[in-house]
C-alpha cells in the first residue's frame, strides 16, 4: 500500500478511538473561528506578489476544506495546519462561495492606494489572497470580511515601511531576512549540487569556462559585487553593479536571469559572487574528476551532469510576472481548478509538441486506446515529416482547461483525473503546474530533473513511470481502480506545490544557493574585461524612499563606477 494511503487508513483508525467534537453541519463560516494566515500579513517579506491564505471554519470549530469528520490538537508544522490543528482530509469538497469573503488592503495615509488585489477559491474551503503593489506605503492595513464583519484578527496592519516590489532597498542582514521570509535552514539539492565542489576558483573559470563552452552553447557570466550586478555575454550585449557578458548566439532568455537577480538584489544583500548561467535547456557539466569539473547554474541538472541546478526560468519568471503579462503561475493555478473529484473525466490527458520521441508513442497508445487517454499533439518541429502518422494537430488548450470544465459549442472539455508528465527536449517544465492542480500527476521517469524533484516521492506525491511508457495503461488502469488511493496522491502533490514551489520559497532558493556558493570561493570576484552594469529600473512615477539607504543614488552609482576601473 502507498505510504500516504496507509497514513491515511491509520489516520481513520485513530479517529475511532478519539471523542467526536462535533460532525461538519454547519454551512456558514464563523468569522472569529475562520484561519487566516500567511506571509503576506508580514511587513517585511516582500515579493514581487504578497500572498495569505483563508481556510473557512464553522461555528462548531470544523475546517470547511475537505469533507471534514474531526479535527483534534497536535502539534504539527505551521505550514500545513495553522493553530496546531490537524485537519482529517478525506474527499474534495465544495467552495463555501467565491463571494464568501471580501478582501481590503488600503493604506491610511494615502486616500487612492494603488493596490490590485485578487482573492482566488481553491474549491476546497480555503481561500488564496494576493495582492500586487504599485507604490510603497506606511502601516498597511489589511481587512478580511465575512458579511462585514471582521473574521479572525482583522484587520492586520502591517507597521512601518511596506515596500512595493519595484523598491530597492535590501535588506543587508541575510540571516534576518531568511527570518522574515521563513526560508528553511538547507535545500538538499543545493547541498547535492555543490558537494562536488571543494572550492572555486573564479580566476580559472573566468579564463576556461569561455574557452570551453562559449563557442557553442549560450552562457551569461555574472559578477555581483556589493549587491550590484554585472555581467557578460558571449557575444557582448549590455546588460548592476550586477555586471554580465554573454557568450553564444541564443541569449535572449537572458532576460529572465537579469530580471531574477535585480528583483532579488533589492530585498537582500547578496554575498559578492561570480558565476556562470547556462542558457540552453541542456545541463554542460559532463561527469569528470572533481578537480577538472566547471561550476556551471543551469534551469535543468541530469544524472549524467554536475550542473548546478535553479528554479526554471518559467517557474521563476511566473513568481516574477504574477498579476502581470503571465496568466499561468502558481497562484492562478490554484484559482482554476475545476469540479469535484467525483464529477472529473477518467481518463489520462496530455497535450504538447513532438519534442520527444515518448510523446510520439503516447499519441500513439492513446489512439489505440480512447477510453483511458486523450493525447494530442498542438505542434510539430521536430518529427515533421511523421505529422501524416501522428497528426492531425488539435487546437491549443488553456492550461486551466486541463483541470477546469468549459462549455462551448462544439465540445464539453472536463476536468481529467490523470495528467501525464513526460519529458520534452529535457525535463517538462509544466510540473509545478501540474502538481498544483487538484488532478493526480502520472510522471515518466527520466534522467533529467528540475530543483524540487529529490524532494518528491513516487507513489506519495505522483503515479511513477517509466521511461519508455511501457506501463502507462497499466497505471492508469490502476488509479481508475483504486481511487480513493488515486486521490490521496492528487491531494498530497498539490499540497507540496502549494508548500514548496510559490514564490517565497523560489527567493529563499536562490538566496541560500548564492550563499553557500560563495563559501566556496577562493579567490575574488572581479568585475571583468566586457561586462557591462546591470541597472535597476527606474521609477519616477512612484518611487521610494529606503528607511535602510545610507547613500544617495548618486554615491551609489560612484561606488559601482570604482568597481569597473
Amino acid at each position: 500500500m502507498p505510504r500516504r494511503a496507509l497514513l491515511g487508513h491509520l489516520l481513520r483508525l485513530a479517529a475511532l478511538w478519539l471523542p467526536a467534537p462535533a460532525l461538519c453541519a454547519s454551512p456558514a463560516p464563523s468569522p472569529s473561528r475562520t484561519l487566516v494566515w500567511g506571509l503576506g500579513l508580514e511587513t517585511h517579506a516582500v515579493l514581487p506578489v504578497r500572498f495569505f491564505f483563508i481556510q473557512a471554519v464553522d461555528k462548531a470549530g470544523v475546517n470547511k476544506s475537505p469533507n471534514l469528520l474531526y479535527c483534534w490538537p497536535v502539534f504539527t508544522h505551521p505550514l500545513m495546519c495553522p493553530s496546531l490543528y490537524l485537519f482529517h482530509f478525506l474527499s474534495f469538497t465544495t467552495s463555501p462561495g467565491e463571494n464568501t469573503f471580501e478582501v481590503k488592503v488600503v493604506s491610511p495615509s494615502e486616500p487612492f492606494s494603488r493596490i490590485w488585489v485578487q482573492l482566488l477559491d481553491r474549491h476546497d474551503g480555503s481561500f488564496l489572497v494576493r495582492y500586487r503593489m504599485y507604490a510603497s506605503y506606511t502601516d498597511l492595513n489589511i481587512h478580511v470580511l465575512l458579511r462585514n464583519k471582521p473574521v479572525a484578527k482583522s484587520p492586520y496592519i502591517l507597521t512601518g515601511s511596506v515596500y512595493h516590489e519595484s523598491c530597492d532597498c535590501p535588506e543587508s542582514n541575510g540571516a534576518l531576512w531568511e527570518k522574515h521570509m521563513r526560508c528553511p535552514s538547507s535545500f538538499a539539492q543545493i547541498q547535492h549540487d555543490l558537494s562536488v565542489f571543494t572550492r572555486v576558483d573564479l580566476d580559472r573559470n573566468a579564463e576556461e569556462i569561455p574557452v570551453r563552452f562559449g563557442q557553442r552553447q549560450s552562457l551569461c557570466h555574472y559578477t555581483i559585487k556589493n549587491n550590484q550586478v554585472v555581467g557578460r555575454e558571449f557575444p557582448l550585449s549590455f546588460l548592476i553593479c550586477v555586471y554580465i557578458k554573454t557568450y553564444g548566439e541564443h541569449v535572449g532568455f537572458r532576460i529572465f536571469m537579469d530580471a531574477f537577480l535585480l528583483s532579488l538584489t533589492r530585498k537582500v544583500t547578496l554575498p559578492d559572487i561570480e558565476f556562470f548561467v547556462n542558457l540552453g535547456d541542456w545541463p554542460l557539466e559532463k561527469r569528470r574528476a572533481p578537480g577538472k569539473l566547471h561550476p556551471i547554474f543551469s534551469w535543468c541538472g541530469s544524472n549524467d551532469t554536475r550542473d548546478i541546478v535553479m528554479p526554471t526560468y518559467d517557474l521563476t519568471e511566473s513568481v516574477l510576472e504574477t498579476m502581470g503579462r503571465v496568466s499561468l503561475d502558481m497562484m492562478s493555478v490554484q484559482g482554476n481548478t475545476g469540479p469535484p473529484w467525483a464529477e472529473k473525466n477518467s481518463t489520462g490527458f496530455w497535450r504538447g509538441r513532438d519534442s520527444r520521441r515518448e510523446r510520439l508513442e503516447l499519441v500513439k497508445m492513446a489512439r489505440a486506446n480512447p477510453t483511458l487517454m486523450d493525447a494530442a499533439f498542438t505542434n510539430f518541429f521536430f518529427f515533421k515529416h511523421d505529422e501524416n502518422l501522428y497528426g492531425p494537430l488539435v487546437k491549443h488548450v488553456s492550461f486551466f482547461d486541463f483541470f477546469k470544465r468549459t462549455e462551448s459549442k462544439l465540445e464539453l472539455v472536463c476536468k481529467y483525473k490523470y495528467q501525464i508528465n513526460v519529458d520534452g527536449t529535457v525535463a517538462a517544465y509544466r510540473l509545478p503546474y501540474l502538481l498544483a492542480g487538484d488532478s493526480v500527476v502520472l510522471k515518466q521517469e527520466s534522467i533529467y530533473y528540475e530543483h524540487f524533484y529529490a524532494a518528491l516521492q513516487p507513489w506519495v506525491h505522483y503515479i511513477p513511470l517509466k521511461a519508455d511508457l511501457s506501463d502507462l495503461l497499466e497505471k492508469i488502469q490502476w488509479a481508475k481502480d483504486h481511487d480513493e488511493e488515486a486521490l490521496e496522491i492528487a491531494r498530497a502533490g498539490q499540497m507540496f506545490a502549494r508548500t514548496h514551489l510559490m514564490g517565497d520559497s523560489i527567493f529563499c532558493y536562490y538566496f541560500k544557493l548564492f550563499q553557500e556558493y560563495a563559501k566556496l570561493q577562493v579567490t575574488e570576484p572581479k568585475v571583468r574585461v566586457g561586462m557591462e552594469r546591470v541597472e535597476q529600473p527606474k521609477d519616477d512615477l512612484f518611487p521610494c524612499y529606503c528607511h535602510r539607504t545610507k547613500v544617495g543614488a548618486h554615491e551609489h552609482s560612484l561606488r559601482c563606477l570604482e568597481l569597473e576601473e
